[in-house]
């Protein structure tokens, strides 16, 4: 049977605790190969598209996929802490981080 005439199911959960990258990564190993996901909106709510011929994420698959989100997000806060004599951040994921700055000087 071909992957294009299996029915697919979709379905969306919110993206509340995961990772764009860990839900990615281990989607396939839950679901099997012919699962997606995808970034999308419903109802102005962001969170993610799962389409899969199958039933989607159990409520123990989801924990798994948060708790390594969590642990993918403190590593990186981690990272970022470069000075450790630095006032500690009551949120460090939300450190701003600088992608462009204007032209400090006049001319």
């Amino acid at each position: 049977m071909s992957y294009s005439s299996t029915p697919m199911n979709k379905y969306w959960i919110p993206s509340l605790d995961i990772h764009k990258k860990v839900i990615t990564q281990e989607l396939q190993l839950y679901l099997g190969p012919q699962a997606t996901v995808r970034p999308f909106t419903r109802d102005g709510e962001d969170g993610f598209l799962i389409t899969t011929p199958g039933p989607c994420l159990t409520d123990e698959q989801i924990n798994d996929i948060c708790e390594k989100s969590r642990q993918v997000w403190e590593s990186k806060a981690a990272a970022r802490a470069t000075e450790p004599d630095e006032k500690p951040l009551k949120r460090p994921l939300h450190r701003p981080v600088v992608i462009e700055k204007g032209n400090s000087g006049r001319r």
